[in-house]
């Protein structure tokens, strides 16, 4: 993500759509987004990816590693959205994309996500992507707007993505 993304990744984080499962769904203001940008771009522990697809930008993602470790082999976070007029299915590419990125070029050893109990597409998601559960089995707790909430924590870890990119990669 560059500064020139500001505007395009603003828009899609404060559609109603991609609000409505964050963990603070208020409209960002330009001003309050561009604080974020400034001090997460300068963190080397973050990175924010504009998504593409043939050469279109349709998705946003936010992996941060474990500051506890902060080194290669480490884990990380991610967090991401589809722009609300994204083509369809291209969710997968963001997802395969990204988690290419941290286990590549990242070179992490598990990505961990996150998702309100209540976002069956999002738990979806992850499960399609290889991430099994974590964390206590009737999720985590977390607020969202000062408001407890139920969150399915999921994982996944190199070796296993490793794995699956293989078994994709033989099959006719």
């Amino acid at each position: 993500m560059e500064e020139a993304d500001l505007e395009r990744v603003l828009a899609w984080r404060n559609h109603p759509q991609v609000r409505r499962w964050m963990y603070t769904t208020h409209e960002i203001g330009p001003e309050e987004h561009r604080r974020w940008f400034e001090a997460s771009a300068g963190d080397p522990q973050r990175h924010l990816l504009v998504y593409e697809l043939d050469g279109q930008a349709c998705g946003f993602v936010n992996v941060t590693v474990d500051v506890a470790t902060g080194v290669a082999g480490a884990s990380a976070t991610w967090g991401f959205y589809l722009a609300p007029d994204a083509p369809r299915g291209s969710g997968r590419g963001l997802g395969e994309a990204a988690i290419d990125h941290a286990f590549g070029t990242m070179a992490l050893e598990e990505l961990r996500g996150e998702a309100l109990a209540s976002n069956a597409n999002s738990i979806a998601f992850h499960r399609r992507l290889g991430f099994e559960a974590s964390g206590s089995p009737g999720g985590e707790r977390r607020e969202q707007d000062s408001e407890p909430v139920n969150v399915a924590c999921f994982k996944l870890g190199r070796e296993a993505w490793l794995a699956r990119r293989r078994e994709n990669e033989t099959r006719p």
